[in-house]
């Protein structure tokens, strides 16, 4: 097998974060569902930009906020997404490739659609709840794949939002196909359980048929299998085949590995500020780990850095080198 260009290439939603404070009856008098992401029009998105406090706008989507954090630990990260021909694209493109993400847009398609934005209301507890506008993101189709930047990848990452757009479908089976081909393995984020509630079905032939690596916090793995407890639901992961790793906020992680179980602690941090990203820099740890020929237990202690470093700040991304933040945890 050649050797690989990329650490990872992830796949998912070019998205501009648009963060404000909030309370919970603010959720409830608009109608939201606390701690979920629910997808709007692009008039319904104006309608609670109009109503929220004053906000900070910061480059996210789910896979790309995993390749930011791999790239602060010193990994080689791809990320492919759509944006649109406006500002809100040039700061995303700008932002990717400043931190060190080599970024394909799929610039061969120029879409008419604005770059997508994610309005994220933060509760006071920390819990996060997002209002998705795709935009330019459900143009993203097969011939945005780049079969070689992906074949050169030792891990293809496949963001679950991205099962809600048909042609984002089509690109990702490409995707998994050249990843196969090329000897690579392929890894997807459940990233929501009302993802999973939508396709279910379409979801588990994906992880049957192509999965290596699947990531899910607790609602998502037991939306996935229907489970009624903690032991259904890591028995129904463990026969999935896949290595399955299942977060569980504050008390940490499961990793699942055939007959294998390792439970890994959450590290510690001082507040919680705001749980935006940490399930995708808890992938990222993971996934650098998991790349650089560390073990299971180690990787998924890089990953709990990696999300208690996200929580501890607004925003989805790390505010700090990852790298020096795991040589202080003896990492």
């Amino acid at each position: 097998m050649a050797e690989a260009r990329f650490d990872v290439a992830a796949i998912g939603s070019a998205i501009v974060d648009i963060l404000s404070r909030t309370d919970d009856q603010f959720l409830t008098d608009n109608g939201m569902v606390k701690g979920t992401m629910a997808l709007t029009t692009a008039e319904q998105a104006k309608l609670i930009y109009e109503r929220m406090g004053s906000a900070v706008e910061i480059s996210g989507g789910s896979a790309a906020n995993t390749t930011a954090g791999i790239a602060s630990l010193g990994g080689k990260p791809c990320f492919i997404g759509k944006v649109g021909a406006d500002k809100l694209g040039e700061i995303f493109a700008h932002d990717m490739k400043a931190i060190g993400v080599e970024y394909h847009g799929g610039e061969n398609r120029p879409t008419k659609l604005p770059t997508a934005t994610c309005l994220i209301l933060v509760t006071p507890d920390g819990q996060r709840t997002m209002n998705t506008y795709l935009g330019a993101c459900t143009e993203m189709s097969p011939a945005d794949i780049d079969a070689d930047r992906i074949a050169s990848s030792q891990v293809t990452y496949i963001e679950g939002y991205q099962w809600d757009t048909p042609l984002a479908k089509q690109a990702i089976r490409k995707a998994c196909q050249a990843a196969k081909g090329a000897g690579r393995k392929v890894a997807l984020s459940l990233s929501d359980p009302f993802v999973v509630d939508r396709h279910r079905d379409e979801l588990m032939a994906l992880i049957r048929d192509d999965v290596d690596i699947l990531f899910g916090n607790e609602d998502e793995i037991f939306s996935l299998y229907r489970a009624a407890d903690l032991e259904s639901a890591v028995a129904s992961l463990r026969e999935a085949g896949a290595l399955g790793i299942m977060t569980r906020s504050a008390k940490g992680a499961v990793v699942l590995d055939g007959a294998t179980t390792i439970a890994v602690d959450a590290a510690p941090v001082a507040k919680v500020i705001d749980t935006t990203g940490a399930g995708d820099l808890f992938a990222a740890g993971f996934l650098f780990g998991y790349t650089h020929g560390r073990d299971l237990t180690a990787s998924a202690r890089i990953g709990a850095v990696a999300a208690a470093e996200v929580i501890s700040h607004m925003g989805a991304r790390p505010e700090v080198s990852l790298k020096d933040l795991l040589v202080k945890h003896g990492l």
